[in-house]
């Protein structure tokens, strides 16, 4: 799959059950999920007169699937297969298998593309004696009944978040609770002893019979908080080996729109990006510290009312855990930006950095709050995201430099405070421009910079590889544009990053020449991206417009109510 992630170690977790109530809400701030039709449940595996049928209880005991979370959600990367009895592996390749899967992906296709199935390549064969070592480790070999399909590194098939529900034009996601993977067993398979197990058959495709091992998402804890305005689903993760005399820093993963809680789609957070699965991976993170990660799942009433229940939750669980009081940290997807602007904004003695990616703008009053408090804060987007333009997020970018600019900050404070990356599309592997987490997570100069933030020392973090010496990282030489990170002028769908390569494609470098307005992120040439007025974006700036007009009144609320 896309940036398959390295595995941790497994803890109890209450499971993802589906309840009956289905809450009618505002839901996925997502990209094809949008004027997509929700079924009322999972679209049954196609019929096919010519197809492999659906096989019934045979020498193919079980079949489980393996899951992991990379870039742009899970995706199925691994089958097993069980027998009854132990396996001789030794002259079985991928060509004795077929493993299908839904095509669909709720980023790009429509509900009803579900059933369509599209062949998936096995890379290679092994057995194992268990599959639940399969939690921990790539590949656990070892003599056993249980054959397992390593699938190619591919994004064509297995995604397992769909589409949930649609009260409105935007829609919620959730996990497939009824995956469409299939495998046809092609060849013979034998035992150890040389006996037959189980006879090729090309007619039979043989359906999941068991719930999945999703290798990140198992190894959190899902629980309920109950907030003063209403309970508040959650999901947490603790390092392996866990002290509690010692103290970690917390990260706050805030999702998206559609990932808000729905009634039927507990935990999908977890699974549609890497925000909250990353940190616990040194290949993302670059660093092996351990750290701890919460993931508030709001019911979609409102930034304000989100982000005091988040707060909320975020005080009990400082209280709770050891958490290291310093080094309290935020990231965002989309409308977890709201979240974060506000969280940020209110309470910013709480926070010692954010990572805010392909989000929305703040309002007018944030910047100041967020300035005073001086909470370090790394915004990144897509040149051309489709869904919440990039002239949003510099306007922000803008005003927040402007807040500090207006309090007397000096221009290299401010460039450490507040920083700035812009996306070409070649920075995207795949095609979801408004997903700037991806290219986002995958420098891990970004994750790096964040933890590195502590409220009881000054603003630090890795210098932008590629920076001259003795200039501000990620300032164009010769402008007085702090912290700013954007494609240039040769390349204007090149990657801008902190190593001018970021994501895995395209190159980007700092921008140069006129820049528009003082202090303006500058784009290709230094003019803005013309993102054009499609209509998913047109009703995502009226939601936003609907959204924000009670926002003043309930902010007021929830500070009477705090006494502020």
């Amino acid at each position: 799959m896309w940036r398959p992630l390295t595995r941790g170690a497994s803890s109890d977790r209450r499971p993802r059950g589906v309840t009956t109530t289905a809450l009618i809400t505002l839901a996925a701030m997502g990209t094809a999920t949008l004027l997509a039709a929700a079924p009322a449940a999972a679209a049954p595996a196609p019929e096919d007169e010519t197809g492999p049928v659906v096989a019934a209880a045979g020498p193919v005991l079980a079949v489980t699937p393996v899951t992991e979370v990379g870039s742009y959600g899970q995706q199925v990367t691994q089958v097993v297969l069980e027998y009854a009895a132990p396996v001789d592996a030794s002259a079985l390749t991928g060509a004795d298998f077929r493993v299908e899967d839904s095509g669909y992906n709720f980023r790009f296709d429509g509900i009803e593309t579900l059933p369509d199935l599209v062949e998936r390549s096995v890379a290679s064969v092994f057995t194992t004696d268990d599959p639940a070592r399969l939690l921990t480790s790539d590949r656990p070999e070892a003599p056993g009944r249980f054959v397992v399909l390593d699938l190619e590194d591919s994004p064509v098939g297995g995604w397992t978040v769909i589409v949930s529900l649609c009260p409105t034009f935007m829609c919620s996601v959730r996990v497939n609770p009824d995956q469409l993977t299939q495998v046809t067993q092609l060849g013979d398979v034998h035992g150890t002893d040389g006996a037959l197990l189980a006879a090729g058959d090309e007619t039979v495709a043989h359906p999941l019979t068991e719930d999945a091992i999703d290798r990140e998402v198992d190894q959190f804890v899902l629980a309920t908080f109950p907030s003063t305005t209403g309970p508040v689903e959650y999901a947490y993760r603790l390092p392996e080996g866990y002290d509690p005399a010692r103290s970690y820093p917390l990260v706050i993963a805030l999702p998206g729109h559609g990932m808000g809680y729905d009634g039927q789609n507990i935990g999908v957070q977890l699974a549609s990006d890497m925000l909250s699965t990353a940190w616990f991976q040194e290949s993302w993170t670059g660093t092996d510290e351990d750290v701890i990660v919460l993931a508030p799942q709001n019911v979609r009433t409102g930034k304000v009312t989100e982000g005091a229940q988040a707060i909320e939750l975020v005080e009990n669980f400082l209280a709770r855990f050891a958490v290291d009081g310093d080094r309290v940290y935020a990231t965002s997807v989309s409308y977890g930006s709201q979240l974060m602007w506000e969280m940020f904004s209110e309470r910013p003695e709480l926070f010692a950095g954010g990572l805010l990616t392909g989000g929305f703008p703040g309002d007018a009053d944030e910047f100041a709050r967020i300035a005073a408090g001086e909470v370090p804060m790394w915004i990144t987007h897509g040149t051309n995201d489709h869904l919440l333009p990039v002239a949003q997020a510099r306007a922000s970018y803008d005003s927040l430099v402007a807040a500090y600019t207006d309090l007397g900050v000096p221009a290299d404070r401010i460039a450490e405070l507040v920083r700035w990356t812009e996306y070409g599309n070649a920075a995207f592997t795949l095609p979801d421009h408004h997903l700037a987490s991806a290219p986002t997570f995958e420098d891990p100069a970004t994750l790096q910079w964040l933890l590195a933030q502590d409220r009881n020392r000054a603003v630090e973090g890795p210098d932008d590889p590629g920076t001259d010496p003795g200039t501000d990282p990620g300032t164009d030489p010769g402008t007085d544009v702090p912290g700013t990170d954007v494609p240039g002028t040769d390349d204007p769908d090149g990657a801008a990053g902190t190593d001018g390569t970021a994501g895995t494609g395209g190159t980007g470098s700092t921008g140069s020449g006129a820049v528009a307005g003082a202090g303006a992120p500058s784009g290709a040439s230094g003019q803005l991206a013309a993102t054009g007025a499609e209509q998913p974006a047109l009703l995502a700036a009226l939601a936003l417009a609907a959204m924000a007009v009670g926002t003043f009144l309930v902010r007021q609320r929830v500070r009477t109510a705090r006494g502020a």
